[in-house]
């Protein structure tokens, strides 16, 4: 009798496994989508875009169409660092004709999303123009040190020979483009700081690992000198949302930029 009942134990926790693990998968892939879709990314820079998420174990699709080449980019990042995603197999298309590699439309996009991401400059206060790599700043800044630290950042973007800062100094015009005591979820943060390094020439050719748990942004990876560790967390330390960075780069000189 005692085996009996045992016998039927085991099945009922079978059944029961088997019921609730698909329950289970659903229940995070659910999760997944909707992480997404309220992430700051998809709610601020993609929200004029076409994108569909699809999630199955946490294998996350992305159909549909965005802007440029950059929102395709930033749409994978944010994707694939939310929890529970294994992998993101991304199949987003831009919108008409590709923009060639360093040409002064690429170059634009590039400027103009490098602002984006930064706190202490307002990219919608300021005017990008791109013509044989030189880029033209117009509008306005609340100081000269933040219409200083503009070019700093658009004379950093891979590919840009030259800056000419035409803007105006208004105390009127707006701080930031962040909002006060606005949250930003990790994965948006961490996207953001992965797309930054990347258009910044002097951080492109570096390999650092980026995660992010409740603000606090972690680097790891390896850089030449203690400048470019420097750099790195300088550069991470003003995007969007980060609270603070814990940088544990380690300084190794044989690292090429080549590499």
């Amino acid at each position: 009798m005692r085996a009996r009942h045992s016998l039927v134990f085991i099945i009922a926790a079978v059944v029961m496994l088997i019921t609730c693990v698909p329950l289970y998968a659903s229940e995070t892939d659910d999760r997944i989508v909707s992480s997404a879709k309220e992430s700051y990314v998809f709610k601020t820079y993609l929200k004029g875009d076409d994108i569909k998420i699809q999630s199955k174990d946490g294998v996350v699709t992305l159909t549909g169409t965005v802007s440029d080449e950059s929102h395709k980019s930033l749409a994978q990042e944010t994707v694939g660092g939310l929890p529970a995603v294994k992998s993101v197999d991304n199949r987003l298309e831009v919108k008409g004709e590709p923009l060639a590699k360093d040409s002064d439309a690429w170059l634009k996009t590039k400027v103009k999303t490098t602002l984006l991401f930064h706190r202490n400059v307002s990219a919608t206060q300021t005017q990008v123009d791109v013509k044989n790599g030189i880029v033209t700043l117009r509008g306005e800044a609340t100081s000269e040190a933040q219409k200083e630290l503009t070019t700093e950042y658009a004379k950093d973007v891979e590919g840009v020979k030259d800056v000419k800062n035409k803007m105006r100094v208004s105390k009127a015009s707006k701080m930031s483009d962040e909002k006060i005591g606005e949250l930003i979820d990790d994965a948006s943060i961490t996207a953001q700081v992965k797309m930054a390094l990347l258009f910044h020439r002097s951080t492109s050719m570096l390999h650092t690992d980026v995660g992010t748990k409740d603000g606090v942004v972690t680097l790891s990876g390896k850089a030449r000198n203690a400048a470019e560790k420097a750099l790195v967390a300088k550069l991470v330390a003003d995007i969007k949302g980060v609270k603070s960075v814990v940088n544990n780069i380690i300084i190794d000189e044989s690292v090429s930029k080549n590499n």
